[in-house]
C-alpha cells in the first residue's frame, strides 16, 4: 500500500514539473517610456496587450522614474536592491518609503507616484495590460523627448 501512495505522489510531482514552465529572463533595454539606463524583461504575458503580465525592471543606482500613474493597479516586488517609492506630483526623497528585497507594494490605479533606485535595483511588476505609464508632467516622458529629437 505504501508503494502505491509513493507512486501516486511521484506521478503528481512529475505532472506538476512538466506543467510548470521555467522562464530564463532575457534582458534588453527598457521601453522608451522609461528613462535611459534601465533593463527590462518580460516573464509572462504580453504587457502591450490585454491580460495579465509579469515583467522585471533593472535599474542602476540613483535611477529615477518621475511622478507618473497607471490606469490599473501595479503590484511590485523588490528582487534586488532598495526601491524608494513616494506618492505625489514631485520627487521628494524624504517622503519616499524604502522597499527592500522581498518587500511588496501596490500602486493603486491612477495614484501619482515616483520611484528611485538605491543601489542596483530589480523590481518585478505584475499587472493587467495593456501597460500604460503616464507622467504627471508630460515633459518628463522620455519617449516624447526621443520623438521630438527625430
Amino acid at each position: 500500500m505504501k508503494r502505491m501512495y509513493t507512486a501516486a505522489i511521484m506521478t503528481v510531482v512529475a505532472f506538476h514539473a512538466v506543467a510548470a514552465q521555467a522562464v530564463k529572463p532575457t534582458w534588453g533595454p527598457a521601453p522608451a517610456v522609461f528613462p535611459a539606463g534601465a533593463r527590462f524583461t518580460v516573464l509572462a504575458g504580453d504587457p502591450s496587450k490585454a491580460g495579465e503580465y509579469t515583467v522585471r525592471l533593472a535599474m542602476p543606482n540613483g535611477y529615477v522614474i518621475k511622478p507618473h500613474f497607471h490606469p490599473v493597479d501595479e503590484h511590485i516586488t523588490v528582487i534586488q536592491g532598495t526601491f524608494l517609492v513616494g506618492m505625489g506630483d514631485a520627487v521628494d526623497v524624504k517622503k519616499a518609503g524604502a522597499l527592500k528585497v522581498g518587500d511588496f507594494a501596490t500602486a493603486g490605479a491612477n495614484m501619482h507616484h515616483y520611484a528611485i533606485a538605491r543601489g542596483r535595483t530589480i523590481v518585478q511588476v505584475n499587472g493587467i495590460g495593456p501597460f500604460q505609464l503616464t507622467y504627471v508632467n508630460p515633459a518628463d516622458d522620455p519617449s516624447k523627448k526621443v520623438a521630438a529629437t527625430k
